[in-house]
């Protein structure tokens, strides 16, 4: 079958008041009408420079330098402005990853569909309405007549998502680039978003170029897969012969780092024993007096064990851990840490108790102030508390920047100059500053590329071995529930709705929700060819 989409040779640098920095190198690839072609690797491969270059969309001082593109047979660099105005969208369309900066927060969401049909004059203004509910209504979103007189902050993320995929079908798009299209969804809605992908595929003979950092997804979706480091195509093939014959040691690197039922535990389970440190109890919270976002939670956690609290966007497992640390009242039950009952405490109690429990964010990028040095947010609890002299503070950063293995130049620099994994390792180190006795890592792992997760959690678990750690991880993936807990407690609606031993969660649920939630996870079947 002839290709639809051809890249050869590409090589696209972008152009900065520092120099030119080379951001794709001599790449290839096809994909053919109605195929699934995915394009695998961490930030920083050119995986998503390659896909933008091939719509015209490089951010600004991108520049395709050498190369071809061609679609339909058609060489599409060198195109003007004008002519690519005329192809984007109708021919070849693009699914962003991030719908919170690509959706107009000001506009009404069947608005921003209808605006693509009168762009392209696809449809008259009169009629464009009601295309525009059509195609939301093609994308999967219920009530569609509902939603298109809604805002998109007045969404869920999964149905955003599908908001920027009905906008990408309005113009009946022979191709569909999908730029990490569920890397912030739930595995549930993330499974949803990909069937209705690879249904365009099959039902309208659309062609789908996925970009992803996540091999279990291309394992489940995509026919051929495109391996990417460093600005060049390492390894291409069939998804099978990349699964289970990898030839290059970067695919190799990969496969062993994604998170996978069929893995090992990074250590052995341990079972509950007995100095429980942690003791939550009937805990409920509402916001308004009346829906409980958090109903009946109850659960223990023993001194050096890790209890992963597991579920979808609103299932209350980050209020939950919110009340857990004081940082919110609950509405009924009790909090008990190391036989301090925390929702009894006055402020200033809570306070000083409050030093031997820290939080670890999802967000490195976020969770940092930008202004401040390493070294400043690292030793930020230290001079919170009064604790050590100035010397005393520079001292034990040095010390904190070794135990999560980053150098000590490091303390100079600001957290634009790191890389996510550095930031997040930054992050641990602030946590463990004040030698607490308890971590909440509230989903700390991701929004990092599958290599970086695998690091941040096996130094997590060094340290917990090193320092007698417990942690009360909160996380929507049980593909990473696998590597580190002991118990899991499942939530859904506010709920726990099953709660035991990791490996009986993980092998024998007794839930129908959590069977749903280990039958979503991406590659979940897929071989796991690296040992």
């Amino acid at each position: 079958m002839s290709a639809l989409l051809e890249i050869r040779d590409l090589v696209v640098s972008y152009h900065t008041r520092s120099g030119v920095v080379p951001a794709v190198r001599k790449a290839d690839l096809t994909v053919a009408p109605g195929e699934i072609v995915a394009v695998v690797g961490e930030s920083g491969s050119g995986k998503s420079t390659t896909a933008h270059a091939a719509i015209g969309l490089l951010p600004r001082g991108g520049r395709v330098e050498s190369g071809s593109i061609t679609f339909a047979g058609r060489e599409l660099t060198g195109l003007s402005d004008k002519q690519w105005q005329g192809l984007r969208g109708t021919d070849i369309a693009l699914v962003p990853q991030d719908p919170t900066v690509s959706l107009d927060p000001v506009r009404r969401v069947g608005e921003q569909v209808a605006e693509v049909l009168l762009v392209h004059r696809l449809a008259p203004r009169r009629a464009a309405a009601a295309e525009a509910i059509r195609l939301l209504r093609s994308a999967g979103i219920p009530e569609p007549e509902r939603r298109a007189r809604q805002y998109p902050h007045e969404l869920s993320g999964g149905l955003r998502q599908r908001v920027l995929i009905a906008i990408a079908l309005a113009g009946r798009p022979r191709l569909i680039i999908a730029d990490e299209p569920t890397s912030a969804l739930d595995v549930t809605v993330q499974r949803e978003i990909l069937d209705h992908l690879e249904g365009l595929a099959v039902e309208s003979g659309t062609a789908v170029l996925l970009i992803t950092h996540d091999l279990g997804v291309a394992a489940d979706r995509a026919a051929r897969v495109v391996v990417m480091s460093q600005g060049e195509v390492v390894e291409t093939g069939s998804t099978r012969e990349i699964l289970t014959a990898a030839s290059h040691p970067y695919t190799r690197e990969l496969l062993a780092a994604a998170p996978s039922l069929a893995r090992e535990p990074l250590r052995p389970r341990r079972d509950a024993g007995s100095d429980v440190l942690l003791a939550v109890t009937g805990v409920a919270k509402s916001f308004d007096g009346k829906t409980k976002v958090v109903d009946d939670v109850s659960f223990t956690l023993t001194r050096g064990r890790t209890l992963a609290l597991v579920g979808e966007s609103g299932s209350g497992k980050t209020t939950t851990a919110r009340v857990v640390v004081g940082l919110e009242a609950p509405t009924e039950g009790t909090v008990t840490f190391d036989g301090n009952d925390i929702t009894a405490l006055g402020r200033e109690d809570l306070r000083l108790l409050r030093r031997r429990f820290q939080l670890v964010y999802q967000n490195p990028y976020a969770s940092l102030n930008p202004r401040f040095t390493i070294e400043e947010i690292v030793t930020e609890p230290l001079r919170a508390f009064g604790v050590g002299s100035p010397a005393d503070r520079r001292a034990r950063a040095a010390e904190l920047l070794d135990q999560v293995a980053l150098p000590s130049g490091m303390l100079a620099r600001k957290p634009a100059e790191l890389s996510g994994g550095q930031r997040q390792r930054a992050a641990i180190a602030r946590a463990l500053a004040l030698h607490p006795d308890l971590l909440v890592c509230d989903e700390p792992v991701s929004a990092l590329d599958v290599s970086v997760q695998a690091q941040i959690l096996r130094l997590l678990v060094r340290l917990q071995e090193e320092l007698g750690l417990t942690y009360l991880f909160i996380t929507h993936d049980l593909a990473v529930v696998r590597e580190i807990a002991d118990h899991i407690a499942v939530m859904r609606g506010g709920s726990v709705v099953e709660y035991g031993p990791a490996d009986a969660v993980l092998t024998a649920p007794t839930a129908q929700y959590t069977k749903e939630l280990l039958a979503a996870i991406p590659g979940a079947v897929a071989p796991d060819p690296i040992r």
